[in-house]
């Protein structure tokens, strides 16, 4: 994947690090030796408004402290880390080259080609790329997939793991990062959800996203301006507080007996329209007619009331995901409070699975 930077094992111990607009999320995976997946432990670490704003880190200082915090009340000893950039900070693109180049006559069409795409110089952006295989229809030929970012963007992420005291490792991207984790779930469908529709949208703070994936391919993504911040400021509003005691009575469900009807079912219904709103303009932008499952994740998607809504206003069945699923859970996990973190850490937990590529 994008942007990695050298290993010396194997499979050499990594923690897989979010770092989003309103916490930072780790996660640390192991693998037995007959190949099952468990997961050691986890934290997540809220960040103050303003620390990073739309992808971008403004308070290096303040995010590295955070990601100190969290990887102290985990309890871990590993300090390899796994990192992601957004996607809205990446340029991809596939291009198909011939099988037979060496691996630096690779690297030299690969840059010949990138110019063309990046309306950067290259000499100002991180830039890597992976072979994807063959080409059906043109054999001598194999898919590849590039990747640039300017060179800040990677640099201001590795800069955080670094004065947090610990080693970044892998820039990967987080589409495909989260796009990891959920392959792992979509396996585990009846027939590998072979021929399924499958659309993931993923709740976060101030974003959802809509990835739907095909037969392992993603077919459409999309990213529209809502999430769980506006019920943050719903709350704020209707008891007159500041929002960052908003959130935190939102997360411990200290809020007043009325908050249920008053607050949150508005925001559920909201959330609903906005969710069969983006499957509209997939069916209209695209040649399907149909979805076969809905999957919801993110922050807000354990809110009580949504895949259910969700469901009713859609006519499809709907879950709320968990990307630990089908794996070992340490005795060092609470599973309780696991149960409403889980779908917020598809992405950290398709970091940390790198560990096994």
């Amino acid at each position: 994947m994008p942007f990695d930077l050298p290993f010396s094992s194997k499979t050499p111990p990594l923690i897989g690090l979010d770092i989003g607009s309103s916490s930072v999320k780790l996660v640390e995976l192991s693998q037995s030796i007959g190949g099952a997946l468990r997961l050691e432990r986890y934290a997540i670490e809220t960040l103050p408004r303003g620390a990073v704003v739309d992808g971008n880190i403004d308070k290096i200082d303040v995010v590295a402290e955070a990601v100190r915090r969290a990887w102290r009340r985990a309890g871990g000893r590993i300090k390899s880390v796994a990192l992601a950039l957004p996607a809205s900070a990446v340029i991809t693109k596939r291009i198909a080259l011939p099988a037979n180049l060496r691996e630096e006559e690779l690297e030299m069409q690969v840059e010949s080609e990138a110019n063309q795409y990046i309306p950067f110089a290259l000499d100002e952006v991180s830039l890597d790329f992976q072979v994807l295989g063959p080409i059906a229809n043109a054999p001598d030929d194999v898919e590849v997939l590039i990747a640039a970012s300017r060179k800040e963007k990677v640099e201001d992420r590795m800069a955080v793991v670094q004065a947090a005291g610990l080693k970044p490792v892998i820039v990967d991207v987080e589409s495909y990062a989260m796009r990891g984790a959920l392959e792992r779930l979509i396996a585990q469908l009846p027939s590998g959800g072979e021929g399924l529709v499958i659309a993931v949208f993923y709740v976060g703070a101030n974003t959802t996203s809509v990835t739907v994936l095909h037969d392992g391919e993603a077919i459409y993504e999309r990213e529209q301006p809502f999430g769980g911040q506006q019920l943050t400021g719903d709350i704020a509003r209707a008891y007159g507080i500041p929002a960052e005691e908003a959130e935190q009575k939102k997360r411990s469900g200290d809020l007043p007996a009325n908050y249920e009807n008053e607050v949150l079912r508005p925001f559920i219904d909201t959330a609903a329209t906005e969710i069969t709103r983006a499957l509209q303009f997939f069916f209209t932008s695209t040649p399907y007619t149909r979805v076969d499952q809905l999957m919801l994740a993110g922050g807000s998607a354990v809110l009580t009331g949504l895949a259910e809504a969700l469901m009713e206003r859609a006519q499809v069945p709907t879950s709320v995901i968990s990307p630990f699923k089908g794996m070992e859970i340490s005795p060092g996990v609470r599973e309780k409070q696991l149960r409403l973190d889980a779908p917020a850490l598809l992405t950290p937990c398709g970091l940390a699975m790198r560990r096994f590529d």
